[in-house]
């Protein structure tokens, strides 16, 4: 070890933020995590936070933090954040209006966009879907349609990690890494797109409105003295880049080839691979930016994921809440006995979990539980909707593994839910596949590490880092009995049921109006 031989990682995610106190093996020192309320709504479907709310939380996690801690020992401050989440600043960096976050269901509106008559065009060309949701979920489309005055006071559109950024250095850049959705970035490119970009015109801005970028493991600036004050960080500490959640998941797993796949059990539950290539699982959506400079990862996700499980016990788990109250036991452990007194396939009940439909759905997708009978009980339930995120993610790793070119032969598990073994060995039994956890289920705070660490220069790129700081705790190898009852169960049922029940969502929207198109 060096004299500064601690990175301070944060992680600010949905429903919290987290610092920690990471060293050049991968060790977790210390780790402070801070709850946060994920979002405020003010109408329907709206989901938005206070910027500064945002920011005094990632202030109170990282003066807790640091401490009594020598911040001689300080090398570098690292970030990684939630997707998408938008802050539109004037020329000081002030929030214009509350943060856009990713769980924001409000659509601007498409013929406002492109005109009319390229709509029959898109229509044949059969990209008509893909067109309408990207250009109906563009942030920046719908301030500019409804909140103009908003647009023209808009110095700078920044995501969340571009606007911590600002607060910590004073500069309005951001890592290529965390340029993620409706905005016109060229993925292939790790750039913003050229001026003959089509994304340009889905998602029209000015160019001097966006952020600089840097590359995963540069240097973004450095703490300033006001941050210094307000954070506990050193002024001068080096401020570099990291990428995403996902993307510092992937790598602080240590999955850095297709082989090895990534499963997130978290707000959103998806199934990842890091790979060298430009790969679209789907014609049109490209791959994420990696955390690895010049790479990519494929994302197929779950948009509501172990959502569901805090749903499950807000809506069925009043026994377990009523139970944590008086033994101090969280209520997740109480719902992990819970599952594990119904067997795998819980009797014949299946759920589909498209509580909230991704861009690869329908936009009238539902969600659906089936095979209900008098045996039934809120236990079958609660681990058919475990089970049926597992599907989900079965699902997204054969397509995965078609456009990749490359079979994946093992998993790793990340996320809240990777630390119930149930899940983990439902996981090993439906995929046939050995699943393993990280060291620390801590991976994304030891994947921006990573990226810090090389940027420090201690290690020579991403695949030197991994060797020294990720590695692998417990593996979950497949039951036979268990594997084969769900090979059938997929291929039988599952596999089959959205495209059986697609024609009844379209009538249920029709009939009820929900989900409002």
């Amino acid at each position: 070890m060096t004299d500064t031989d601690l990175i301070v990682a944060i992680d600010a995610g949905t429903q919290s933020i987290r610092a920690a106190l990471v060293d050049y093996a991968g060790e977790i020192h210390s780790l402070v995590k801070t709850p946060i309320e994920p979002y405020f709504s003010e109408q329907p479907g709206w989901a938005e936070q206070d910027p500064e709310y945002y920011w005094r939380m990632l202030c109170e996690t990282t003066q807790e933090l640091l401490a009594g801690v020598d911040t001689q020992r300080l090398a570098a401050v690292t970030l990684t954040t939630q997707r998408v989440t938008m802050v539109n600043v004037d020329e000081n960096g002030v929030p214009l209006r509350p943060a856009i976050v990713w769980l924001d269901q409000r659509k601007a509106d498409i013929r406002k966009v492109l005109p009319a008559v390229s709509l029959p065009v898109l229509k044949a060309a059969r990209v008509y879907p893909l067109v309408e949701y990207a250009t109906q979920y563009c942030r920046t489309n719908w301030i500019q349609q409804n909140q103009p005055d908003i647009w023209e006071r808009t110095h700078k559109v920044l995501f969340l990690s571009g606007y911590f950024t600002h607060r910590l250095t004073g500069r309005f850049r951001d890592s290529t890494g965390n340029i993620v959705g409706t905005i016109p970035f060229d993925v292939k490119k790790s750039d913003w797109a050229g001026s003959l970009d089509l994304k340009w015109r889905l998602f029209p801005m000015q160019r001097e409105k966006l952020p600089e970028l840097v590359q995963p493991t540069d240097h973004l600036g450095v703490i300033t003295a006001d941050a210094s004050e307000q954070t506990g960080l050193p002024e001068g500490l080096p401020f570099i880049a990291a990428s995403n959640d996902k993307a510092c998941d992937i790598i602080g797993s240590g999955c850095l080839t297709p082989e090895t796949a990534c499963i997130s059990f978290g707000t959103t539950a998806t199934i990842n691979t890091q790979i060298s290539k430009y790969v679209e699982l789907r014609p049109m959506l490209p791959p994420y930016p990696s955390a690895v400079p010049g790479e990519f990862y494929t994302e197929v996700a779950v948009v509501r994921g172990l959502w569901m499980v805090s749903w499950f016990k807000e809506e069925f788990g009043l026994q377990e809440r009523l139970m944590s109250a008086d033994s101090g036991q969280a209520p997740e452990d109480l719902l992990e006995e819970l599952v594990r007194t119904v067997p795998a396939g819980s009797q014949g009940l299946v759920c589909q979990p498209y509580w909230t439909p991704g861009p690869d759905l329908e936009p009238y997708a539902k969600g659906a539980v089936f095979g209900f009978g008098d045996v039934h009980t809120r236990a079958h339930l609660y681990r058919a909707i475990l089970e049926g995120i597992v599907f989900a993610m079965k699902d997204g790793a054969h397509l995965t593994q078609k456009k990749n070119g490359v079979v994946i032969e093992s998993l790793r598990a990340t996320g809240g839910g990777s630390r119930s073994d149930s899940i983990m060995q439902m996981t090993a039994d439906i995929f046939d596949l050995p699943v393993s956890r990280p060291h620390t289920p801590e991976t994304s705070v030891v994947g921006a590490a990573m990226d810090a660490a090389v940027g420090l220069g201690v290690y020579a790129d991403i695949a030197e880092a991994a060797a020294h700081m990720t590695r692998t705790a417990e593996e979950f190898t497949p039951d036979p009995a268990n594997r084969d009852l769900y090979a059938a169960l997929y291929e039988r049922v599952y596999a089959k049921s959205y495209e059986q029940l697609k024609p009844l969502y379209k009538e249920i929207q029709q009939v009820t109006g929900y989900p409002k198109l």
